[in-house]
């Protein structure tokens, strides 16, 4: 049985997905109220993210979300304009689809181990007890 909370959710998510847009190669020093002030021609901005990461600094990419849907297809048309000197490149968002990838290949919380034993050792070679 499927949680009807979680299944609104859900759906909440897939609305907002529909009315945002992603914003790769975003400069370094650009701030949330610039890239706003970029895509207001196209509708009414609701939100900007800059992600960052573990240290505060931005990873180069940002999430704007729309009032409207309608405003995700002429924010599509600012593909290779420039803000700061780079062109930044304008997609849709895609909606997250969990569990789609696995690191490497493996099993959840499975460990890694080299394919090649390191420096000819075996991967139980202490030298110090």
């Amino acid at each position: 049985m499927e949680d009807p909370a979680a299944a609104a959710t859900a759906l909440e998510k897939a609305e907002v997905d529909a009315c945002s847009i992603y914003v790769g190669n975003v400069d370094y020093g650009c701030l949330p109220e610039e890239v706003q002030e970029h895509f207001q021609d196209c509708g009414t901005v609701n939100r900007v993210t800059i992600l960052t990461d573990f240290y505060g600094n931005p990873k180069g990419y940002a999430y704007v979300e729309f009032h409207e849907a309608e405003a995700v297809q002429n924010a599509l048309q600012l593909n290779d304009t420039e803000l700061h000197g780079r062109p930044l490149k304008v997609c849709p968002k895609r909606t997250n689809v969990p569990g789609m990838s696995y690191h490497r290949g493996r099993r959840p919380f499975q460990p890694y181990y080299p394919p090649y034993p390191a420096f000819g050792r075996s991967p139980r070679f202490y030298p110090y007890y």
